[in-house]
């Protein structure tokens, strides 16, 4: 790893991963792989890009921050001060040396569409390295015999990374997705005798909804698909791997986990901290562990690829796919994370609440902080999921007083009353609290309260008074919705395959809502914020009606 993986590796180490899971084993070794580790190519100047509405941060993250954990409240005027998970923020650098470094870093990142290192048939082959799946994939799928006449992918299946022509923003486009992505589904041939796989899961960091769907998915594709009988659910996170004696792993089946989706939560109990590669290396070997999914956000993906280039280095062939997690959908590339539609759906429904409240009083303004430290998709989605929202405050918008003041104004003089949404990293140069957690990254103000307090004070000399509401983890405790299930199913499923063709140190994730695999490295290297040029933010400022100096697009 470079020097950036290095200063994370001792993150890790110390117990302070953002976000943390668990899973054990060892692998059984059906087949070898090859000799010296090839470095991944740099992506080609092409553009290209994830979903419409996002952008991929233009630095390369440098270490990660461990989220932060509080409780929920609901209050008016007053009360307790919840916040939701911290994320890894983007450090500036001091040029000269720094601009090097972040430079180095980007070029040092692997191609999305050459995945000859991330497969057990030519890992360690070296920089010349070339995959041909279809010639080194000879076992048959046991799909193929259960469904007669089933569809199976082509191998070497690519999704393109930008499908605009005449593109309007080609020049904001990311290149990382210029050689395409391989589609991640099931193939007629595969890598791994299933007779010889021993699997487990791991859930890290945080709760989000749909965890238990994606435990339930990969267990019954394993199960029923694939036949395999040693299915393990790692507890605690990372920590259930690093130190199984004290986090007992579960045993996972069909009739274990047939119900799991309709709650919230994870059945495996998630945890943070506890990442040691060598330890984990350790417990995978002596319990013959060759799958291992990780599900968790990009700081869990990151450890995930550390654990991939150790067991490289270690020769000890095991595939380890991650599910990209995180309630802000800000994991870079992909259209969106699993669960995220159902956080939306019920933080919508806290701003009808804050509606409610706000018009049940003359000069009443309601305000709803909701999850999203580094990127506004939660906050922005739910006033437009809700249509009920005046005034949306994220964190890629840097605002005055001056003019939420006047805005407030201009609202209640026209409707009597006001919503506003504000996403909790939003208004930090207002709330810096000056600050940092034990990693070096800034902790963050509460801008709920600050904004509470401030327009109590603007409104009571007119009559008017604020409806302070901070649903914390609830948008993030609850059941999993129908379509953001289908969604899991389809991730869960499309891991399970991408192990069994013998890929490993990627992720799977939907681009152009077609499930492809890219390089956990890929996927950890930054966060997604909220574009401000993009149709999704410009119909949310237009839908609230919101003046131009609160939209950011005098600096887009």
């Amino acid at each position: 790893p470079d020097c950036r993986m290095r200063k994370r590796v001792g993150v890790f180490a110390a117990g302070v991963a953002r976000d943390s899971g668990d899973g054990h084993g060892s692998p059984k070794t059906p087949r070898s792989p090859s000799s010296p580790s090839k470095t991944p190519a740099e992506p080609e100047a092409n553009p290209a890009s994830g979903e419409e509405e996002t952008q991929p941060s233009t630095e390369v993250k440098a270490e990660l921050s461990p989220k932060t954990d509080t409780a929920s409240g609901t209050q008016e005027q007053g009360g307790p001060d919840p916040q939701g998970e911290a994320q890894t923020e983007m450090p500036k650098r001091e040029a000269p040396a720094a601009d090097a470094e972040a430079k180095k870093a980007k070029a040092d990142l692997p191609t999305s569409g050459d995945l000859a290192f991330y497969h057990l048939a030519t890992w360690r082959d070296g920089d010349n390295a070339v995959l041909d799946e279809a010639a080194v994939n000879k076992i048959l799928s046991p799909m193929a015999i259960k469904y007669k006449g089933m569809n199976f992918l082509n191998p070497n299946e690519k999704v393109v990374g930008n499908i605009l022509m005449n593109d309007s923003k080609a020049k904001t486009r990311s290149p990382a997705l210029a050689s395409g992505c391989v589609r991640g589904n099931a193939c007629k041939n595969i890598w791994w005798d299933p007779t010889t796989v021993k699997a487990a899961l791991v859930t890290c960091g945080g709760l989000c909804p749909g965890l238990n769907s994606i435990i339930r998915g990969i267990t019954y594709c394993l199960w029923q698909e694939y036949g395999v009988r040693d299915i393990l659910g790692i507890t605690a996170g990372y920590n259930g791997l690093s130190d199984p004696d004290n986090h007992e792993p579960i045993k996972l089946t069909p009739e274990f986990v047939e119900e799991i989706h309709m709650k919230g939560g994870s059945v495996l109990k998630a945890g943070r901290g506890g990442f040691d590669a060598e330890k984990i290396s350790a417990t995978l070997q002596r319990l013959e562990i060759n799958f291992l999914f990780v599900i968790g956000g990009d700081g869990t993906q990151f450890a995930g690829n550390l654990l991939y280039e150790t067991l490289k280095v270690k020769q000890i062939p095991v595939s380890i796919v991650g599910v990209p997690k995180s309630i802000d959908n800000d994991v870079l590339f992909f259209d969106r994370t699993f669960g995220f539609n159902s956080a939306v759906a019920s933080a919508a429904d806290v701003i009808r609440n804050a509606w409610v409240e706000a018009t049940s009083c003359d000069k009443g303004v309601g305000i709803v902080k909701l999850m999203g430290r580094d990127a506004g998709f939660v906050a922005c989605h739910a006033a437009l999921a809700s249509n009920l929202v005046d005034l949306c405050l994220i964190p890629e918008v840097s605002v005055k007083l001056e003019d939420i003041y006047a805005y407030v104004d201009e609202v209640i003089a026209k409707k009597r009353h006001m919503v506003i949404a504000v996403a909790e990293g939003a208004g930090q140069e207002h709330v810096a609290t000056g600050e940092f957690d034990s990693t070096g990254h800034p902790k963050y103000g509460d801008i709920g309260t600050f904004l509470r307090d401030k327009l109590n004070a603007h409104l009571k000399p007119q009559g008017g008074r604020t409806f302070y509401i901070d649903p914390s983890y609830i948008i993030r405790s609850v059941p999993i919705a129908p379509n953001d299930h289908i969604y899991c199913s389809r991730l869960a499923n499309n891991a399970v395959h991408t192990a069994m063709r013998g890929y490993t140190g990627v992720c799977v994730g939907a681009i152009h809502n077609i499930v492809v695999m890219l390089p956990s490295k890929l996927i950890a290297s930054g966060k997604k914020q909220v574009k401000l040029t993009s149709s999704t933010w410009q119909t949310c400022y237009q839908n609230c009606n919101m003046p131009f100096s609160l939209t950011g697009m005098d600096k887009a």
